[in-house]
């Protein structure tokens, strides 16, 4: 990354920082405050808007661990959300446990389904991994519907308990959006860790080149189940914020659709970058309420066929979105993000 003139890295700690100059730390602590503020003067539609792409974040983050930095390809991601969903609904319920454990305990388990489906990659890659990660997802809704019925409810909605914090319970969706927001922001910074130390380095490896990864050493099997472990961690995580957020949660909130969108977010966004995650569900989201906004509109201006489009349009607009992305800017919005920024620095030479 290029820093401001003068601004020099005299060691490794000063080369890893993320937050360099005294500009970034302001910039971060302002952003902070306005994303905080929000519930206090913003109607209920944006912070409900808000608080699902946070959710929505925590997923692809850990999506983007597996997919975009290991190169193992998911789309059954919405199926180890639901593992961390339920999980800790039912921890809740049956044994009465608080959410601060539960949650953990959600991760764990989506963590931990996720390195039973995550045993193919030791021996498939590419689009018959993604077969079997769609397989997982149909796997694991099927178990919450039908044999796991007694616990989850089966097609039923399950309602979910609210979280106590000592006296204090969170009930409104104000509140829980300083929740959404705060777990949002620490499992952020857990993946640019992540990410930024041995095991991302050994992860990105994997991903250019495994032979090459495994020449120099890398155990395979290892790295790879590690990456599937984090990345439906972080979907269990996922799931267990959802589920206290919407306070009632069924195996249809958990679709392939749902998948496939997540990870059209995350190309979108960028593969293999912390920003993609935000810039992608922001983006997503953003075109998606746009779209159901502009389909009325369609229809009224063109009787004849604006219902029959309506009806499809966000579909389209998604597909149309991918192609385009994946054609002119197959690294996503995070690579433009850089590229301004570089030439913002460079400025009046940023040619």
């Amino acid at each position: 990354m290029r820093l401001p003139s003068g601004v020099f890295n005299v060691s490794y700690a000063q080369d890893m920082t993320v937050f360099r100059t005294l500009y970034h730390w302001l910039g971060l602590v302002l952003f902070l405050v306005m994303l905080f503020l929000v519930p206090l003067f913003a109607r209920q539609y944006w912070v409900d808007l808000l608080s699902t792409i946070a959710v929505t974040v925590i997923a692809i983050e850990g999506l983007n661990i597996l997919a975009g930095y290991c190169g193992q390809i998911s789309v059954g991601h919405t199926a180890f959300m639901a593992v961390g969903a339920y999980t800790s609904a039912i921890l809740a319920r049956q044994l009465g446990l608080p959410f601060w454990l539960c949650l953990p305990c959600a991760g764990l388990a989506a963590g931990f389904a996720g390195i039973f489906f995550g045993l193919s990659s030791l021996k498939v890659k590419g689009f018959y991994l993604a077969l079997t990660t769609i397989a997982a997802q149909f796997i694991i809704i099927y178990l919450i519907k039908t044999p796991l019925e007694k616990w989850t409810g089966g097609a039923i909605a399950l309602h979910v308990p609210e979280i106590h914090l000592g006296g204090f319970v969170f009930k409104s969706e104000r509140q829980l959006y300083y929740l959404v927001m705060g777990l949002t922001i620490l499992m952020t910074f857990f993946a640019k860790s992540l990410t930024r130390g041995h095991i991302g380095r050994a992860f990105v490896a994997i991903r250019d080149n495994d032979i090459a990864a495994e020449a120099m050493g890398i155990n395979l099997y290892r790295y790879k189940l590690l990456a599937f472990f984090i990345g439906c961690f972080y979907a269990g995580v996922a799931g267990s914020v959802w589920s206290v957020y919407a306070k009632v949660i069924s195996p249809d909130d958990f679709t392939l659709e749902g998948s496939i969108w997540q990870m059209g977010m995350l190309i979108s966004g960028g593969l293999g970058s912390t920003l993609g995650p935000i810039f992608g569900a922001i983006f997503i989201k953003a075109l998606n309420e746009i779209v159901v906004i502009a389909g009325p509109l369609i229809t009224s201006v063109i009787p004849a066929i604006g219902a029959q489009i309506s009806a499809a349009l966000v579909e389209m607009v998604f597909g149309i979105t991918l192609i385009l992305f994946l054609i002119y800017e197959p690294r996503g919005i995070a690579h433009r993000w850089e590229i301004l920024k570089e030439s913002y620095r460079l400025w009046p030479f940023s040619y």
